[in-house]
């Protein structure tokens, strides 16, 4: 007959996982077995950058309130050679038809930025996908063609975002660059050292279009960055599109 000691260590840290499902339950409405199988989910993660061997980058604009600046941005990124991917709010684009052909027009990538810019992370799952159908639809509806990358607003993300998303054959982008052109009082020189002191080989950078200096400014960030040796992709090219893996930051990395 064997006898089992259980040493007091074991007996606090079992003690310990108990209270913090009961706690997780709590707060997460969840009962049962529910809050062990919540706990053994995998950590789902979106792309934030791309492992890159040459010094290539990908500059993004999210499109969700005014549409001025449009025509100012086509032109610099015109001008400098540069193709982008710009991720569109399903209302803007209704709003604003004739600057999402115009952006498909020239090129540059059309992506979904949800149908009402909501807070996706507080959504369930069956709106989540509402949201993210119903863009589609509306800028390929516009551009005759097919979107497959997806930007949750505000970059608020969990597991069911990114499966409900991948559900849906899109794949989901973040950013390792913020610009920071949407924060009140930040100045182009602000900017500009943001992006040319932080920027990496893969980097996807952040910028916004109907903010007071970004259309002004991205001819003097892409020839700083030109004069760096950067080049760049949009983001439909940067990435990575099959046997890869992200890995713990969210750096989208090949399968060796």
């Amino acid at each position: 007959m064997k006898i089992y000691i259980i040493k007091l260590k074991t007996i606090v840290v079992f003690a310990i996982i108990t209270i913090a499902l009961i706690i997780l339950a709590a707060v997460w409405g969840i009962t049962g077995t529910d809050s062990f199988e919540v706990l053994a989910q995998k950590r789902e993660i979106p792309i934030y950058s791309v492992e890159c061997k040459e010094k290539e980058a990908s500059i993004t604009f999210d499109c969700a309130w005014g549409a001025d600046d449009i025509p100012q941005i086509l032109e610099a990124l015109e001008t400098e050679d540069v193709k982008a991917t710009f991720f569109i709010v399903g209302q803007w684009a209704e709003k604003t038809p004739q600057y999402v052909k115009m952006i498909a027009d020239k090129g540059h990538d059309i992506a979904n930025h949800s149908y009402s810019h909501l807070r996706m992370g507080v959504l369930d799952k069956d709106r989540i996908e509402e949201e993210i159908l119903l863009c589609s639809q509306k800028l390929e509806e516009i551009t005759g063609n097919k979107v497959d990358l997806f930007r949750a607003p505000y970059g608020d993300y969990n597991n069911n975002v990114i499966r409900t998303a991948k559900k849906l054959n899109h794949y989901v982008i973040q950013w390792d660059l913020d610009s920071l052109d949407w924060k009140p009082g930040i100045s182009q020189e602000e900017i500009l050292n943001r992006i040319t002191k932080r920027i990496k080989p893969g980097s996807i950078i952040l910028f916004h279009n109907d903010t007071p200096h970004t259309a002004n400014l991205l001819p003097t960030i892409i020839e700083s960055l030109k004069k760096d040796g950067y080049s760049f992709l949009p983001v439909s090219e940067l990435i990575i599109r099959e046997n890869y893996h992200i890995d713990h930051e969210g750096k989208q990395r090949r399968r060796k």
